[in-house]
């Protein structure tokens, strides 16, 4: 792949869906702060919203609202919280169908605190260990059925066996890998398009730089670290791509992260070069920081359009996350 070039070249082969995602959904609680207290301390809930959230669910929806056809694979329990969660995702007409419902499990929840300054998060979460998906209890059958696979590292032995089964009917797989985890290794190997976090990226290679070299020498097609306020950094044609994110007044960042996979999915199969690609992401991702919650701000193309038209990418990127 060279620059200019479509990063991905969609063979357009009547799939059934154009994205199936595999991973994780989730009840948030999230609360408005105006700064943590120390440990042991106090401080005032200026606001609180009970919203439906997760990796997979939120870029899911974001696909949709994008105007792409979806599946969600994935585990919530036999609980209310499960009906909060998919009632967008069903809303939207994406396919439930893989979902599984675990007796006695409860449903992943998650406690947000933003801050109201900022709009930066810093998140708490749960999730029931039964809700695990087992690899080899894994139907492979809705994976094949989509034009493209898109991850998160939840369940990483049933992702890497969903991995494998997509790229050998050749069609990419996109990774949103957010912490290190047990499994990993193996994900990453069967990956084309790992899109990780900044915290990832340091933590397991020591740099940004260092993690997309490393991916890119590992066999991924195109690896990107996103760095929030800093925009994302890929590794394209033997070299650094760097791509500025977009100036806005962030509410909350809950999702951002989300938003940016989906539209790299998005751009992925329109046939972007990883340029546009990555712009066009962060712009996405931008927009989703204008709001409430994970799902509260999720684009639409047209207003991605008019945003990239307007708005001038951040020239001298300040240290941050997404």
């Amino acid at each position: 792949m060279t620059p200019g070039e479509p990063v991905w070249r969609d063979p357009g082969d009547g799939a059934d869906w154009d994205v199936v995602g595999l991973g994780q959904s989730s009840l948030d609680h999230v609360v408005e702060v105006d700064g943590l207290p120390p440990f042991g301390g106090k401080e005032r809930a200026l606001g609180y919203a009970r919203l439906p959230g997760g990796q997979i669910a939120t870029a899911l929806l974001a696909c949709a609202r994008m105007g792409l056809r979806c599946s969600f694979v994935g585990s919530v329990g036999e609980d209310a919280a499960a009906d909060e969660i998919l009632a967008p995702l069903a809303g939207a007409g994406i396919d439930l169908a893989g979902v599984v419902r675990t007796p006695g499990a409860t449903s992943q929840l998650a406690v947000i605190l933003v801050d109201r300054k900022t709009g930066e998060r810093t998140v708490l979460w749960n999730r029931d260990p039964r809700l695990t998906l087992e690899a080899d209890r894994l139907s492979l059958d809705p994976f094949t059925r989509g034009r493209l696979l898109l991850l998160d590292a939840g369940d990483p032995d049933a992702a890497a066996r969903a991995a494998r089964a997509v790229r050998e009917a050749g069609r990419p797989v996109v990774l949103d890998a957010d912490t290190p985890a047990p499994g990993i290794d193996a994900l990453l190997r069967v990956v084309d398009f790992p899109v990780v976090s900044r915290e990832f990226a340091i933590g397991r290679y020591g740099s940004p730089e260092a993690a997309v070299r490393t991916l890119a020498e590992q066999g991924a097609r195109l690896p990107v670290v996103t760095l929030g306020v800093r925009g994302a950094v890929a590794w394209q044609a033997g070299g650094l791509l760097r791509s500025p994110a977009f100036a806005v007044e962030a509410r909350d960042t809950t999702g951002a992260g989300d938003v940016f996979h989906a539209a790299f999915c998005v751009g992925l199969l329109d046939g972007l070069p990883a340029e546009e690609l990555l712009r066009f992401a962060n712009a996405a991702a931008a927009l989703a920081c204008r709001a409430f919650g994970a799902q509260g701000g999720l684009p639409t193309r047209e207003q991605i359009a008019g945003f990239t038209a307007e708005a001038r990418p951040l020239v001298r990127p300040e240290p941050g996350r997404r």
